[in-house]
């Protein structure tokens, strides 16, 4: 069984060249604070309410960067029980701190499980 924790970010997918226009907005706008740093992919931070939203230029697609992530606490364990299910385990750029993979539900949908290293 997968023990979850809390959902700790949500990727929202900008067109390409809007990644000021998505400062200006989520920062300026909404008041949200930017977490700095050199992210993944170019990819802006801002914290939320306890998590944290990433916004990421893509090119449209039939197949989304776009994902939730959770924060769980026996990510070798999930990882087991996805694969005895058939699911198949992929991996991205790494985050200082954490480790994670993605998989995919039945309905094609990008789903990242984190555990932050203790």
């Amino acid at each position: 069984m997968i023990h979850f924790k809390r959902l700790d970010h949500i990727l929202i997918s900008i067109p390409e060249g809007k990644k000021e226009e998505a400062r200006t907005f989520y920062g300026d706008v909404l008041g949200l604070k930017e977490v700095p740093g050199e992210h993944p992919g170019g990819a802006l931070w801002f914290s939320i309410a306890g998590i944290e939203l990433h916004f990421r230029e893509e090119t449209a697609g039939p197949y989304s960067k776009r994902h939730p992530a959770f924060e769980i606490a026996n990510l070798d364990e999930a990882k087991q029980q996805l694969e005895n299910h058939g699911i198949g385990i992929t991996y991205s750029s790494e985050i200082d701190g954490r480790q994670r993979f993605f998989f995919h539900d039945p309905f094609d949908n990008r789903i990242e499980l984190l555990q932050f290293a203790e």
